[in-house]
């Protein structure tokens, strides 16, 4: 695709390493880039401009750097091309909200849905339609032809979710939307505002985002270049060359995080039935949690918690003496609203966790499996990788 000069938008977790890379070794004349991340980077091109927004609820930074994509997506010339480099994060990072809608209208909305436990597909969905940028609207904003690369946090590469699909047409409704908010407490949990805006929408009487064969987004194609198999093949990778035996778990991780935790513990055992130590068992997607307490944890850390009970039945029950340990892992590096990327347990947590006092289920009733890790010492910090494609679990058997 030949273009007379291009401008780039960089925005997600991701957007930092991806603008350097793309600015450094695309063959092309870069006119004008911006990055929008939770943090600032590194060194950028000096042709880069960075906006730092908020995560995962959008803030007011959220809405300048959804301002600033708008701006280059405007100024972007016909023959021009718009190259956008998106990763997990975008949808809060980059948000600008609809006519008549609040930003604190929009963070009400996302936090409800969060402690809901919404999907992503659901969560997405809702954003969209309250969103002046998100479901295509930053593709229909440019007469330019527009190139999205993409690194996938999303379970099944779903082009319409990734991010909120700014640049991709969008095949949920304002109806669909409502659907959502039906499912995930009810409208009367939601701000009237955003209650109004979507049955307006569903009426007919605001317009929908665009469709796939939609006139205003014509020259705007997408390609996935990384995703949660990226990050298991490099587990597998670093397993291996440590003397592991690996069998990897093709479904992907997903559900309500506590349930998944024992599905998961069934899939090892499984795998212990066919396969010898040392043994190491992978598994990779994005859960979910449906908040009824008031603890802090985020989905790593409660899918570890509901594993400690099945890692000892694991222990006694495996056809060979073993030793195991297991972890949950946010890729991004942040699991939840905390400092943690996930937790590891071990045939000894129930042990410590008992001399200290501290009860799993009790934790677990009330969603704080930060302070219970904590507490042991067992939670895992990396700091923000840079990325985001979503979370693996890793059993190592020895």
């Amino acid at each position: 695709m030949r273009a007379s000069a291009v401008n780039v938008v960089a925005v997600g977790k991701a957007a930092g390493p991806m603008l350097t890379e793309f600015v450094q070794s695309a063959n092309v004349r870069v006119q004008t880039a911006i990055g929008i991340g939770p943090a600032q980077p590194g060194m950028l091109p000096s042709e880069a401009a960075w906006f730092e927004a908020g995560h995962p609820v959008p803030d007011e930074r959220s809405v300048a750097a959804a301002r600033g994509a708008l701006e280059v997506a405007h100024r972007t010339a016909d023959d021009d091309l718009l190259i956008v480099l998106l990763s997990g994060g975008a949808s809060a990072l980059m948000a600008l909200p609809a006519e008549g809608l609040t930003l604190g209208d929009k963070q009400e909305t996302v936090r409800g849905l969060l402690k809901g436990g919404a999907t992503i597909h659901e969560l997405n969905t809702v954003r969209k339609h309250l969103s002046a940028i998100k479901g295509g609207r930053l593709a229909a904003a440019t007469r330019a032809a527009v190139v999205t690369l993409v690194i996938s946090d999303v379970v099944g590469d779903d082009l319409s979710v990734i991010g909120s699909s700014p640049t991709m047409p969008d095949p949920s409704t304002f109806a669909d939307a409502l659907k959502v908010l039906d499912a995930r407490g009810g409208r009367a949990r939601y701000p009237a505002a955003v209650v109004s805006h979507l049955e307006r929408g569903a009426r007919g009487d605001i317009d929908e985002t665009p469709k796939p064969d939609d006139p205003r987004i014509p020259r705007s194609v997408a390609r996935i270049i990384g995703g949660r198999m990226t990050a298991v093949a490099g587990a597998v990778e670093a397993a291996r060359s440590r003397g592991y035996d690996v069998h990897t778990i093709a479904a992907p991780i997903v559900g309500e995080a506590r349930e998944a935790a024992g599905m998961y513990a069934d899939q090892v055992r499984q795998a212990l039935s066919r396969f010898a130590p040392p043994l190491c068992v992978l598994g990779s997607g994005e859960t979910t949690v449906h908040v009824t307490g008031n603890g802090i944890g985020g989905r790593n850390q409660e899918f570890a918690l509901a594993m400690v009970s099945s890692i000892a039945d694991l222990t006694r029950s495996a056809p060979h003496e073993i030793e195991a340990v297991f972890g949950s892992i946010g890729t991004d590096g942040i699991d939840g609203p905390t400092d943690a990327a996930g937790a590891i347990i071990d045939a000894t947590t129930l042990t410590r966790a008992a001399a200290g006092g501290l009860d799993p289920a009790a934790y677990l009733r009330n969603n704080d499996s930060y302070h219970f890790f904590s507490a042991l010492g067992d939670l895992v910090h990396t700091g923000p990788t840079g990325t985001n494609v979503g979370d693996v679990q890793v059993a190592l058997i020895a």
